[in-house]
């Protein structure tokens, strides 16, 4: 059992010996009030080249910086905002960082997810009483923007999650940073977080489950089990979690049995350990924004042209052109509430770990289940490539 893992578990829970509905049973909480993502925090090699890598190719502007010139001795951050959506991209200066050692062992990728909440104090301290376990107190600071208020717990693997209390606090991203901006942006009209994916080890997923309704109140929104999300080499399971106000999506996957090696376990392997696969990012208008998108240099996945040629057959009337999405390579899917469009993109590292899914929902409520069985026929042709199938 990883040391993830081991953090997470109640002695109750442990395993999938305990059904779901025991473990709601068990797990009656009060949800924790959250209103929903402030912010999501990569750690990065080179965080000024990564923070250019994110304004040119997708669009997002700078807005703040923290650094040397601001008198962060320890580490350099560059936010980054589009719409609603705010990254955090930072950096170390030192060898014995904390952010050096993480990029040692998992690359370039998400070490923190932000939530807005009223009371940060609070939401930390019902946290710890439910079993979580701490990673920063609660630390309230008062300066010209106003009173800013942040406390952190960990999550799966060496991700963390930050509670933010900005509700009295103006215009700066968080102290100790300060207003920065440049021409670099090309904004490609990307609005919203829609939702955040995890990956762990197999056999894992309903610890982690546990996890989020214990500590958090969540629910399991959706459930994909392995006929679901499976081709003829790999497959897959996958719940999401949410809060009921529907602000906070939170799928986790862990890999399923199979011939080869899934993408899931791909991206354990090469990330050593669970942690962020990918952060879809809502649009009102998805053809314009992945052409933009792909005019930037952001790379997508593509499917067989034969996936169109059946799409009105299996989705029903839709509003978008069918060549402009064949060309793009997005994908449709529909179910009881309306139906979406998505895609999804290579690796942004090198490292075949965390890359980012653009989607656009006219109704949808669900996350493309019909849409599987390409995707991963898509991924495994990566894999293959990379020589990792």
């Amino acid at each position: 059992m990883s040391r993830s893992t081991e953090k997470l578990q109640d002695e109750s829970l442990k395993g999938k010996d305990s059904s779901l509905a025991d473990v709601e049973t068990k797990m009656d909480n009060q949800e924790l009030p959250i209103d929903g993502f402030d912010h999501v925090e990569i750690y990065a090699g080179n965080a000024k080249q990564a923070a250019y890598y994110y304004q040119v190719g997708f669009g997002f502007e700078l807005v703040g910086y923290s650094g040397l010139e601001t008198g962060n001795r320890e580490s350099v951050s560059y936010v980054l905002r589009q719409g609603s959506v705010t990254l955090v991209i930072s950096g170390n200066y030192k060898s014995s960082s904390p952010i050096a050692k993480f990029i040692s062992d998992h690359g370039d990728g998400v070490k923190c997810i932000g939530f807005k909440v009223k009371d940060a104090v609070k939401s930390y301290e019902l946290a710890l009483s439910r079993g979580a376990k701490s990673v920063q107190e609660p630390v309230t600071i008062k300066d010209e923007f106003g009173i800013y208020t942040s406390s952190m717990i960990e999550t799966y693997g060496d991700t963390i999650h930050r509670f933010v209390d900005r509700n009295n606090y103006r215009q700066n991203f968080a102290p100790n940073f300060k207003t920065k901006t440049n021409d670099l942006a090309r904004p490609t009209s990307l609005m919203s977080i829609d939702h955040i994916v995890a990956n762990v080890e197999m056999k894992q997923l309903d610890a982690y489950v546990a996890f989020y309704q214990k500590i958090f109140g969540f629910y399991v929104y959706q459930y994909f089990d392995a006929s679901d999300i499976s081709t003829q080499y790999s497959a897959l399971v996958s719940k999401v979690m949410a809060n009921k106000s529907g602000t906070v999506k939170l799928p986790i996957n862990e890999p399923y049995p199979a011939k080869f090696k899934s993408q899931i376990q791909e991206y354990i392997d090469f990330n050593e350990g669970c942690g962020v696969q990918h952060i879809a990012i809502t649009t009102k208008d998805i053809v314009s924004t992945v052409s933009t998108l792909s005019k930037n240099g952001i790379e997508f996945l593509k499917v067989p042209k034969n996936y169109y040629e059946t799409l009105t057959d299996r989705v029903g009337k839709i509003d978008e052109n069918i060549d402009d999405l064949a060309n793009l390579g997005i994908l449709v899917d529909r179910d009881d509430d309306g139906y979406l469009l998505q895609i999804f993109s290579k690796p942004v590292q090198d490292r075949p770990t965390l890359f980012f899914e653009i989607i656009q929902r006219r109704g949808a409520k669900g996350f493309g289940k019909g849409n599987f069985q390409a995707l991963f026929e898509s991924i495994e042709r990566e894999q293959k490539l990379r020589g990792n199938l």
